[in-house]
């Protein structure tokens, strides 16, 4: 009963949209449009006469995600279509005035249902609060989400079917194919599996919001500490003390973040890194800090409760990468004091042994792999995790995971567009082509030999087990198993052609025309790119 139930809402839900775009050529709950350049939802029931009799406009192929507000005030679709991260809009809205004054994403009292393609629910309208979430891309005309449910749910087989209150949805407006970040995740999934290091879970949905149809969307796990995502300790609300995990990211935004949740960090005073270009750097040197006073700090995306804690972890992640860059290039060891609260010279072990008291260094040579396979475009800036759990049970050295945010990536925009090169480890160019910088975590270690024998070790038995050519594979099976809810999502938004992110896009990028050629271009990227580096890291 209950499957036919769920079946009944989705042909209800399909219904109504087919009324509503019929009715009202689908402007926004209850008249007109909130965004003069938000794309007609059309109907995509009309000319479409199914081979099995099912009722037209059953969708068959995704999971419907639907969400609800619980108010039906005329404005109430502005919380998804006007609100913009402040941060963004201030800058923005120099040279886009429509931007300049947009309210700050907030939470809507919504109620969430999600339904197989089955007529199974998974989540039966369950109360939840929803908002934009993102930094740049909640200036886009489809805008990611975050959902945060009253009760914790299961969103089987996600996440090993675990009951969570806080889930995403990715809009991939600036990816053509729809399948970069997924794609990343995948790969994901197995370099950290099978270390029991967390990567979201994830799977293609289509979503509506108020009975208007919002397009395909990747629903993913919150980037959060918790038993069943980033599992290191969390304090009992209110403890004050340093023996805690915490959850970092490597974010030019951190001083966007409440005083207690950003730090900066020195990178050893600024000192010079060799970039890892194939050439033994070809002569050259890089800094992390030289953005023009654009420095790039941590953000803490876990629960701290005094100034204590952030005093204490902001040393010891500047202390870490000390000994990191000690190691590498004076061939010094240091340790921690007792304390923790200091570093020390040491002859008692070797250079590499004192890195690998505080690094998980497997951990670091599976991000440089992921990393420098995507060749993000952000890598330089921000969504670069890593945590450290100094708390009873865990092992107090930093570690590489939760990957996030490869929108840019795969040749998606003007790095590493021709598949070849190498670019994680190397001179990184800004988004604007205004500076050149360096992700330090990546850089550092490069020209340790016991390092690139980790990342050699890594790369070849992960080559060899066939992930990457599984995941090309998967791009192609995807696109096609998608292919009517994706020939939806682009009749709503249209942003393969008419996309304000287009012009970020590398030329090869831009030229598709369809979701089909983004698909096709995607894989044939990620094939040459994936030859090109056998050449270089396969034992």
């Amino acid at each position: 009963m209950k499957g036919m139930i769920g079946m009944y809402k989705r042909k209800a839900a399909a219904a109504l949209i087919a009324a509503v775009c019929l009715l009202s050529g689908c402007a926004e709950n209850g008249g007109g449009r909130t965004q003069p350049d938000t794309p007609d939802v059309k109907n995509d029931t009309e000319d479409k006469k199914p081979a099995d009799n099912k009722d037209v406009g059953v969708y068959d192929d995704l999971p419907l995600l639907e969400i609800v507000t619980k108010s039906s005030d005329k404005k109430v679709m502005d919380f998804v279509t006007k609100t913009v991260a402040k941060h963004v809009s201030d800058t923005a809205g120099q040279w886009d005035p429509s931007i300049k004054n947009a309210p700050e994403p907030y939470y809507e009292a919504c109620t969430v249902s999600l339904t197989e393609p089955d007529g199974t629910d998974i989540i039966a309208e369950a109360d939840a609060d929803v908002k934009v979430r993102g930094n740049w891309t909640t200036s886009y005309s489809k805008k990611p989400l975050r959902i945060k449910f009253n009760k914790k749910q299961s969103i089987s087989p996600m996440n090993g079917g675990e009951k969570m209150k806080n889930w995403v949805l990715l809009a991939s407006y600036k990816d053509g194919s729809l399948m970069r970040d997924k794609t990343a995740f995948d790969i994901s999934e197995t370099l950290l599996g099978e270390d029991g290091l967390y990567c979201t879970d994830c799977r293609l949905v289509e979503v509506t919001i108020n009975g208007n149809y919002w397009g395909v969307y990747l629903l993913a796990e919150q980037q959060q500490t918790g038993k069943h995502r980033v599992d290191i300790t969390e304090p009992e609300k209110d403890y004050g003390g340093t023996d805690i995990g915490y959850l970092l990211e490597f974010d030019g935004y951190y001083t966007n973040e409440d005083d207690l949740h950003g730090f900066f960090v020195s990178y050893n005073s600024n000192a010079p890194l060799v970039p890892y270009d194939g050439k033994d750097g070809s002569g050259k040197s890089i800094t992390c800090l030289t953005g023009g006073g654009s420095d790039v700090g941590m953000s803490i995306h876990s629960d701290i409760y005094s100034k204590e804690q952030h005093d204490f972890i902001a040393s010891y992640v500047n202390k870490v990468y000390t000994i990191m860059y000690e190691a590498a290039y004076n061939d010094t060891a240091y340790v921690f004091s007792k304390d923790l609260s200091d570093i020390e010279k040491t002859e008692d072990i070797t250079p590499q042994q004192a890195v690998e008291k505080v690094v998980d260094t497997r951990s670091l040579a599976d991000a440089y792999i992921l990393n420098e396979l995507a060749c993000d475009a952000d890598l330089y800036w921000s969504s670069f995790y890593m945590d450290v759990d100094l708390g009873r049970e865990g092992d107090g050295r930093l570690t590489f995971e939760a990957p996030w945010d490869f929108d840019s990536a795969f040749g998606n925009k003007d790095r590493c567009a021709s598949g070849k090169g190498f670019y994680a480890a190397n001179i990184l160019t800004d988004v604007n082509n205004t500076y050149k910088t360096v992700n330090p975590w990546l850089t550092v270690l490069m020209y340790e030999d016991w390092y690139r024998n980790i990342i050699t070790e890594r790369w070849t038995q992960v080559y060899d087990e066939g992930v990457f050519t599984q995941a090309i594979e998967n791009i192609t099976a995807e696109s096609e198993r998608a292919a009517d809810a994706i020939e939806r999502n682009y009749d709503r938004w249209n942003n393969i052609l008419d996309n304000e992110a287009g012009g970020e896009l590398c030329a090869a990028s831009a030229k598709c025309k369809t979701q089909r050629e983004c698909a096709e271009y995607l894989a044939d990227w990620l094939t040459v790119r994936v030859e090109f580096l056998n050449e270089h890291w396969h034992k």
